[in-house]
């Protein structure tokens, strides 16, 4: 936003464009907002004219608005392609780094040989009068000729120097082949691997030969000597560049390179430019110099304006001793002379970036001073040369130039500064007047900008804006262009770093100049979303502070310190030295100052701030022990706690990545033996609270977060292994039934949940799996002997059964066995891996998380805590029963997979324990205890065994050569996700919200019509069945739903199979399982988002909820989200039975089942936002929101009681009511009442009676049917029309009016022999129109309407 703001402010000319990409910025932070401005004003129209003008009714706008709610949810970045892949972050290989020169080169010396031989003509040259005759603009006739050699050959020189002048220089005036060889070997011996320069003037000797030979003298000048271009090259070498400034020089090119071809080294770096082809000769014009090939490369301004001059309108005022006295220093952009040098840099270096290959540019114009120069002069001297007919050539070989439209706009310059050098030469107190070259560049990149994109010709300015950020007074308006060009795409970054940008955007970080750090912080954004490898050119230059700084300026945005964030984040990222130099500039401290000052109004506005501060941290802490530390004593996880309850998941994913970067501190700490007991204390108390945090998270809505909890506990996993370990294999090692009886079972204690557990309590929140009573009460692997560190294996303490300085009770010691101590002693020495262990009952926490964790909802979670439990030694079997494993049973260490002991025993320290103690020391499970005996997971988990038959399950974590290697641990992606953002547009939002909103339009349109249509309907029977389908379900439809806008109606199987039809059309559109954990069993479906893209919501009777997008496509369906919705059991309950709905208005998801409260969670959210108690001994068999009112929801119990909660109020308990009396059954139906009263509903109980209750006003129900004696089965209430359906199990179902009138009896017949079939197992009504969709327990699903078809 503020970048926006920022730039239009300054620039008037693109303020609307900016303004609207500022505003847009804003809002793309959360779709909510922009969706609830837009679609509250096109509902209103909706509301307003849209039924008016069908004349059935006016409706107000309320009414619209509560019949079509606004809200939208998971359509979030984050829910797009989750499960598919894990995201990579900024690249340093690649695309990317092809950008940087690949080794800067120096010209180290040059060799300059001029073989003039003033006064004497060679043989083969017949001059033309006036001829040419100026070398390096000296009359060689106007002194004695051995003076003018010298002076030319000193002028020489300083033209050279000008371009490098750190050059060693060396002169050779009229050489001998002697002295030129020895000139080579001294040049290559000084230079070493450097380059070396070697110019030729060839007017005073003939011609090159057809051979490749170049002419010298002898040493008394009497015979010109020939020179092999072999010889040369051999004692010259390379790296080299070659400059032939004499008739016929493509001769000299020619033979280099059959030279090369001959030898096979084709590819030498080897440079050379010659003044002519090989049949060419110079041009011996008097508008020339001689040298006008030396000339155009070492003096191209003057070369440039006196061949203009002649050209341009002004050469009658002008003449050339005037351009001799240009005022000013090349160097000094203020001056005319140093302005004419600094646009004709641009200029050539913008011809050679638009028509040079990317790799040849580079070459040429970016790795070589020198080089550069030479070749930007190359092109002016093409140009110039070829006005004379004279063709310039190089190798490697370059497209043509001479005529490219950018040299009429150095002409037009050069034309504007000429038009002032009459006056600035005769006053010389006159005030030079800036070309306006680079403004005029600059808006023709700007009007590129609004019209251009990937797909169209790159901006040719690009090299112009490069330039343009040395002068001050163009930087602000350049940096602020080029960070819309980047903002274009990863493409547009490229293009940029290839131009060369990188070194003067790192230069600009030393400048203190206020107005430029907001743009600044942004290009590096850019570049380094693009580019990680730039970390070390930053921290090199120290450009870290300066974005420490900037994040640590209060004035900036929040978003735009997100930016500074980043940028820091990506420093630190996997780079010791980032991490050091941030870490002494006290970047830790500055994160946590402003993770700590954030307020809840504050942190509301910008959590993409506090996401990046988190993500800086942990990189900054990742596999870095000193900041860990550091981080620990600055108090960091209780900075972070507050963090894991904050409403967008991507702060509390970033925060929990953060906290599990820093338990790698407390392993560290952990390598020494014994240490001061406070610290030890201390660091102890850290860690504790950091794990606990942490399993607050375990079973957050978002997998985002989950994803961070199971990498987070994967690391704690690996630092604990053994004492995790030994906690689950007692777990899983047979125990007496009277001691699993005799334990409690284990609970949560959350808000008014009415029980606890006895023992201990688990952060509210935590997911846990019941009974796991034996984990309470195990022995704790490495310090299961005393502490002296030695005990001799003939010790009593080695006996099984006695335990001599366990930290637990003493009747702990009967869950031990000799194993417990095999793993601890290795020929009577205690190695020890820690020198502390944590609290038991926190392993045992840990270790139900990363149960959960293993059969999440999310497979790719799932996938991460089947990979932390192989790090404790537990393996996965996907197996119902024990016997079904089909193992062997011979030996009984593998014969009971879920009962043997764990493989502590087996890989324990890494690898430093013998492989002696192979067999595991277990005595064989009694076959009594197995019988009946169920496990803590439906899916099976067991101890990894070596030596079990179904290797192919074997995790590469457990390999013998030590798990030692934290490689293989599972690795965040927090950081990689969130770091997409910033390679994604910023300035602009991608624009597809017009053709949303216009659809939305649409659709609120035609849902108005219909809900009119609905509230009027006559008396409707709805025994017109329009169209069946046989499902194939084996074990009959459980639920179904019809779509809102398409002839679709989607059914679910108990087996949570699910399938969608198009009953118009009769043909399958999709089936797909919702997952393929063994325990399956669905609960409900429901639509999210039905007025727009609509996504499906499966929940399954476990209390899972699995989110679909593309559901009606074959083999497209792709998971958004998943979560488990129902956290605690009540103690003894075997399954759930979970009971959900959806409401679109708040965006929540109630859900209850066997459990003593109702979890509220919010989708937007993603996170559980209420846990209602339900203040009932009984469990709720049926919940029902108001699709009207948001917060209302009512629920159904067991023992036929019938409440209604606003979790809007704090009681949230509005009334409750019994009216099922008759017999006291459970509620097997409830709905609210069509219209927008909030507190009337109707309930539906087994007995088969119907009650309907006004629960503000009445405490009895106001109506009662009397609908099917003691088998109703299903209910269902339309949202608008005036109807209810009930089902029987003995096929029939009813429609009644709200008055209690029944409108009609539908029999359930077969197509076949009429023969009655199935029960009816449910019914669901159309949201928007009058049909009925009904299924039965053989698999077949009916929709039914009114006689005539429904209109769609």
């Amino acid at each position: 936003m503020a970048l926006g703001d920022l730039m239009a402010s300054r620039l008037s000319q693109s303020s609307a464009a900016l303004d609207e990409f500022g505003n847009e910025y804003l809002d793309g932070e959360r779709i909510n907002n922009v969706r609830d401005s837009d679609t509250a004003s096109s509902s209103s129209y909706v509301g307003g004219g849209g039924v008016a003008a069908d004349n059935v009714t006016t409706m107000t706008t309320t009414t619209s608005m509560a019949y079509l709610p606004q809200t939208i949810v998971l359509c979030e970045l984050r829910h797009d392609g989750f499960e598919d892949c894990v995201p990579s972050g900024p690249s340093d290989t690649g695309l990317v780094s092809k950008w940087r020169p690949r080794d800067r080169m120096k010209t180290g010396c040059v060799a300059l040989v001029l073989c003039l031989n003033i006064s004497v003509d060679p043989p083969d040259v017949i001059k033309i009068s006036p001829c040419a005759r100026m070398e390096c603009w000296v009359d060689p006739f106007s002194m004695a000729p051995q003076k003018a050699l010298e002076t030319i050959g000193r002028t020489l020189n300083q033209q050279y120097e000008r371009w490098q002048p750190r050059a060693k220089y060396k002169i050779s005036l009229d050489p001998t082949i002697d002295e030129v060889k020895k000139l080579c070997t001294t040049c290559r011996k000084y230079a070493k691997s450097e380059r070396v320069l070697f110019h030729y003037n060839g007017h005073g000797v003939p011609k090159p030969t057809a051979n490749g030979e170049i002419w010298l003298f002898n040493k008394s000048y009497t015979q010109y000597i020939p020179l092999p271009i072999s010889d040369l090259d051999s004692w010259l070498k390379t790296p080299s560049i070659y400059v032939f400034d004499c008739s016929a020089a493509g001769m000299i090119v020619n033979a280099f390179i059959e030279d090369w071809t001959a030898s096979g080294t084709s590819t030498r770096d080897c440079i050379l430019l010659a003044a002519c082809e090989a049949h060419e000769t110079l041009p011996q014009s008097a508008e020339f110099p001689a040298d006008v090939f030396t000339s155009c490369l070492t003096t191209p301004i003057k070369m440039a304006l006196r061949w203009f001059c002649t050209r341009s309108l002004l050469h009658e005022s002008l003449d050339y001793s005037l351009i001799d006295r240009i005022p000013g220093r090349q160097t000094d952009r203020k001056t005319l002379l140093g302005e004419l040098n600094w646009i004709f840099t641009a200029v050539t270096d913008t011809i050679a970036w638009n028509v040079l290959p990317h790799d040849l540019f580079q070459r040429l114009f970016r790795q070589d001073l020198l080089v550069a120069s030479l070749f930007r002069n190359f092109l002016l001297a093409e140009r110039i040369m070829r006005s004379a007919n004279c063709s310039p050539i190089s190798y490697p070989m370059l497209p043509p130039t001479h005529q490219h439209h950018m040299w009429d706009a150095w002409d037009m310059a050069a034309e504007i500064c000429l038009s002032q050098l009459p006056t600035l030469v005769e006053d010389p107190n006159a005030e030079f007047q800036p070309s306006p070259f680079f403004t005029e560049q600059l808006t023709a990149f700007e009007v590129w900008l609004d019209h251009g994109s990937k797909d169209k010709k790159p901006p040719e300015q690009l090299p112009i804006v490069l330039q343009v950020l040395l002068s001050q007074c163009h930087r602000f308006r350049a940096l602020v262009l080029l960070g819309r060009f980047l903002d274009m795409g990863p493409w547009a970054v490229d293009l940029a770093l290839s131009v060369g940008i990188f070194p003067y955007v790192l230069k600009l970080l030393q400048t203190t100049t206020p107005e430029l750090r907001q743009i600044l912080v942004f290009i590096w954004t850019k570049i380094l979303a693009l580019d990680k490898s730039c970390q070390v050119d930053l921290v090199k230059d120290g450009g870290h502070t300066y974005f420490i700084r900037f994040l640590d300026s209060v004035e900036a945005y929040p978003e735009q310190r997100a930016m500074a964030a980043f940028v820091l984040a990506v420093i630190v990222d996997g780079h010791r030295k980032g991490q050091e130099a941030c870490s002494e500039a006290g970047l830790i401290h500055v994160c946590l100052k402003h993770l700590q000052g954030s307020t809840p109004n504050d942190a509301q506005t910008e959590p993409l701030f506090l996401q990046w501060l988190c993500l800086c941290l942990g990189k900054l802490w990742e596999d870095y022990t000193e900041a860990q530390v550091s981080g620990v004593q600055a108090d960091a996880p209780a900075i972070f706690a507050p963090l894991l309850s904050e409403p967008q998941p991507e702060v509390r994913a970033a925060a929990t990545f953060a906290l599990g970067t820093l338990l790698d501190g407390f392993d560290s700490a952990r390598d020494g033996v014994g240490g001061d007991e406070d610290c030890d204390e201390e660091k102890v108390r850290t860690e504790v609270s950091i794990i606990k945090s942490l399993l607050s998270v375990a079973s957050d809505g978002s997998p985002l977060v989950r994803a961070e909890v199971a990498v987070a506990l994967a690391r704690f996993a690996f630092g604990h292994k053994k004492h995790l370990k030994s906690v689950a294999a007692a777990y899983w090692k047979p125990q007496s039934n009277s001691l699993l009886t005799s334990l409690p079972s284990f609970a949560v204690k959350s808000s008014g949940s009415g029980y606890t557990t006895p023992t201990h309590c688990i952060p509210h929140g935590s997911r846990v799996l019941s009974p796991v009573a034996p984990l309470l009460r195990v022995g704790v692997d490495g310090q299961s002997i005393s502490r002296d560190g030695r005990v001799s294996t003939s010790s009593p303490l080695a006996t099984p059964g006695v335990i001599h300085g366990s930290p637990l009770s003493d009747d702990s010691s009967q869950l031990s066995d000799s194993g417990i101590l095999n793993d601890a002693v290795t020929n009577g020495v205690v190695n020890h891996t820690r020198s502390r262990p944590l609290d038991n009952a926190l392993y045992s926490q840990c270790v139900l998380a990363m149960c959960a964790l293993a059969k999440d909802p999310s497979p790719r979670i799932a996938g991460l805590g089947r990979r932390v439990l192989s790090i404790i030694g537990i393996e996965q079997v996907v197996a119902k029963s024990v016997k079904s494993t089909g193992e062997s049973t011979t030996a009984p260490t593998t014969g009971y997979p879920g009962l043997a002991r764990s493989s502590s025993w087996f890989d324990m320290n890494g690898g430093h324990l013998p492989l002696t103690f192979r067999t595991p020391p277990v005595s064989p499970p009694r076959p009594s205890y197995l019988t009946g005996m169920r496990r803590v997971c439906s899916l099976e988990f067991r101890p990894h065994l070596p030596h079990s038959q179904d290797s192919g399950l074997a995790d590469p974590l457990l390999g013998s050569s030590g798990a030692s290697d934290r490689s293989f641990l599972p690795q965040s992606a927090i950081y990689n996700w969130s770091c997409g953002h910033f390679s994604k547009p910023l300035l602009t939002a991608v624009d597809d919200s017009e053709e949303m909103i216009a659809r939305r339009e649409e659709k609120e349109k035609l849902a108005m019509d219909l809900i009119a249509k609905c509230q009027h309907s006559s008396i409707s029977k709805l025994h017109n069945q329009i169209a069946s389908w046989d499902t194939k379900f084996e074990t009959g439809t459980k639920t179904a739903l019809l779509q809102p806008f398409s002839p679709i109606v989607i059914a679910a199987d108990e087996s949570e199979r699910i399938r969608v039809w198009n009953y118009e059309e009769a043909t399958l559109l999709n089936s797909f399982d919702n997952h393929s954990y063994p325990d399956k069993g669905i609960s409900k479906l429901c639509l999210v988002n039905e007025l727009d893209e609509s996504l499906l919501l499966v929940a399954s009777s476990d209390g899972n909820i699995r989110i679909w997008k593309d559901y009606t496509v074959r083999g497209r369906q792709r998971l958004v989200s998943g979560f488990s919705s129902i956290q605690g059991h009540r103690p003894g309950v075997r399954s759930v039975n979970a009971v959900v709905d959806w409401q679109q208005q708040s965006g929540y998801l109630f859900s209850s089942g066997e459990v003593s409260s109702i979890m509220a969670w919010d989708l937007d959210k993603e996170q559980l936002v209420n846990t209602i108690p339900t203040s009932s001994d009984c469990s709720i068999s049926a919940l029902s929101a108001s699709q009207v009112h948001a917060g209302h929801f009512a629920a159904g119990f067991m023992d036929g009681c019938v409440k209604l909660f606003d979790i809007r109020t704090p009681e949230l308990l509005v009334s409750s009511s019994r009216p099922h009396t008759q017999r006291v059954e459970r509620v097997v139906g409830i709905g609210f009442q069509p219209g927008l009263e909030p507190a009337k509903i109707v309930s539906a109980s087994q007995a088969g009676d119907i009650q309907f209750l006004d629960m503000r006003n009445l405490k009895e129900a106001y109506l009662t049917i009397d609908a099917h004696r003691g088998s109703l089965t299903a209910l269902a209430v339309h949202r608008h029309a005036p109807l209810i359906a009930s089902g029987s199990a003995k096929q029939l179902i009813k429609v009644f009016n709200l008055e209690g009138e029944q409108l009609g009896t539908i029999r359930y017949l077969s197509t076949f022999m009429a023969q009655k079939i199935g029960s009816v197992r449910c019914l669901t009504f159309h949201p928007y129109q009058v049909l009925l969709a009904a299924g039965a327990a053989d698999a077949c699903v009916s929709v039914y309407a009114d006689e005539i078809a429904p209109t769609r």
